[in-house]
């Protein structure tokens, strides 16, 4: 079967770099199959999960709470703000990471409409990395 390269990027290290046949990843717009051959584009990603598919089966489950997605016909590259395998997932932490989320919106409620805006984005990280967490 046809593969393309994946790159998975976070801030402290390279996670990721191999060919695979698949991906789907968490997309501001919804999720996004990615097969070879795409067609070239750059998509924000939003709080989720990232999912790769190699020799016709999912082999690996990612979280990813933001970044950006560059996708070209052969390679596939992530840049994400935090990633963590959805194995290593607690829902404690994802608990507790919705409660400072849901603080700082009702704080951001009288700022500029960018402050409460990316509050709400982070809320909403922090709600499907509960989903991810309790799915595992």
């Amino acid at each position: 079967m046809a593969t393309f390269q994946l790159e998975f990027v976070s801030p402290e290290k390279l996670l990721l770099s191999r060919p695979v046949e698949m991906a789907v990843i968490p997309a501001a717009e919804g999720e996004m199959g990615i097969l070879p051959g795409h067609a070239p584009m750059i998509v924000a990603l939003r709080g989720g999960v990232i999912s790769v598919r190699e020799n016709g089966q999912e082999t690996e489950k990612l979280f990813v709470a933001a970044g950006f997605a560059e996708i070209t016909p052969g390679r596939v590259t992530i840049l994400a703000e935090e990633a963590t395998p959805v194995a290593q997932l607690s829902r404690a932490d994802a608990e507790a990471r919705i409660a400072a989320c849901e603080k700082a919106l009702a704080e951001a409620q009288d700022a500029a409409p960018e402050k409460r805006e990316a509050a709400m984005a982070r809320l909403l990280s922090a709600r499907a990395m509960l989903e991810a967490a309790q799915a595992a």
